[in-house]
């Protein structure tokens, strides 16, 4: 019911069809039902096992299932549909407990294949090599980039999720999409935002935005002035970790509920953007239901 009352109001302009076949038997509505259901209820995440749970348990309800190679571009077609339907989840069920002027950002692989040596043949528009410092490895594939808010004793909210390439450096993306647009903000992040020139006093200032990060050593800093500073560096780097740390178990979570790093099984640039999006609807509908 939810998915029929969004798709008539919004996400049926997004998979609009102009041809004879603008009105299908077997309707949007419902492969986006079966996609979100199986992910949701059954943990099944690749088409193939989707269709095939589908047409053995739900013949009942869905008793037009087209076969699995017409379900499986079915579903492709949807990716823009998954993408507003994600940011539709986001916007709609923020929490109130959310501390809107304490926010953590950070970044997650999503990977279509590992090793230094390997070369991405998937969605070349959209992927590209990156490296995993957590997991110390070479990967081809995109980075989910989040900004959440804060929830005291729970896990961060996502005010605004960011696809890019893998390559993409991740203060970059981070001036880019949000450097500008929000305001009234404590941020805390890894060491890769630290960039005492672009977050100056002019930023507070105009922006009120500050950004904590654990203290990144400065190249050519005597070891003296390290030992003098070691103690509150050490301090204040553990104080912003814990603070941060959150945001890594948003992303454990997402994993853990839709294995959304895995993008092994992809073939194609929508079929990526389907297993992304897709997913993270999957993710958010736990919050509803």
């Amino acid at each position: 019911m939810y998915i029929c009352d969004l798709y008539e109001s919004e996400l049926k302009y997004y998979c609009q069809r102009y041809s004879n076949n603008s009105k299908p038997v077997f309707t949007d509505q419902e492969i986006i039902t079966i996609y979100l259901f199986a992910g949701y209820c059954q943990k099944y995440f690749l088409i193939k096992d989707i269709h095939l749970f589908a047409s053995e348990y739900l013949s009942s309800w869905f008793p037009l299932l087209p076969s699995y190679q017409t379900f499986n571009l079915r579903v492709n077609r949807l990716s823009e549909a998954f993408k507003v339907l994600s940011e539709k989840l986001i916007n709609t069920f923020i929490p109130q407990e959310c501390l809107l002027d304490i926010s953590q950002v950070d970044s997650y692989p999503i990977m279509t294949c590992t090793g230094r040596n390997r070369v991405g043949k998937v969605a070349p528009q959209i992927t590209s090599k990156g490296f995993c410092s957590t997991k110390n490895q070479y990967y081809y594939g995109m980075k989910l980039h989040a900004l959440t808010f804060r929830q005291e004793g729970k896990i961060p909210f996502p005010e605004s999720l960011i696809l890019t390439p893998a390559q993409d450096n991740d203060l970059t993306v981070f001036k880019q999409a949000w450097g500008d647009t929000i305001s009234n903000r404590k941020i805390f992040a890894d060491k890769i935002y630290s960039n005492f020139e672009y977050f100056s006093q002019e930023k507070k200032q105009t922006q009120q935005i500050e950004m904590y990060t654990p203290v990144k050593a400065i190249k050519g800093m005597s070891q003296q002035e390290k030992q003098q500073n070691k103690a509150y560096d050490d301090l204040f780097s553990h104080a912003v970790s814990k603070v941060r740390q959150p945001i890594e178990s948003f992303f454990n979570w997402l994993n853990e509920k839709t294995n959304i790093q895995r993008a092994h099984k992809t073939r194609s640039t929508s079929g990526l953007l389907v297993h992304t999006m897709g997913k993270i609807a999957i993710a958010f509908i736990y919050l509803i239901f």
